[in-house]
């Protein structure tokens, strides 16, 4: 049975996730809701972060 964690899940959905949280991001900041879309973009930057993190400590090398 392949892992369906919450964390598994969104490593495999994460390229679906970001976009989906810019284009929140870009529909509030069409309604002048800045700190709003701010928000969804701050969750889109740790997400990637922590994952570009696990790739580092997976292989042991950092991508560029």
């Amino acid at each position: 049975m392949p892992d369906e964690s919450v964390g598994a899940l969104a490593e495999l959905y994460l390229g679906n996730l970001l976009y989906a949280l810019e284009l929140a991001a870009m529909s509030l900041e069409s309604q002048d809701k800045r700190e709003d879309a701010a928000f969804y973009r701050g969750i889109a930057r740790k997400l990637a972060e922590a994952h570009g993190k696990a790739r580092e400590a997976g292989d042991g090398r950092r991508e560029t």
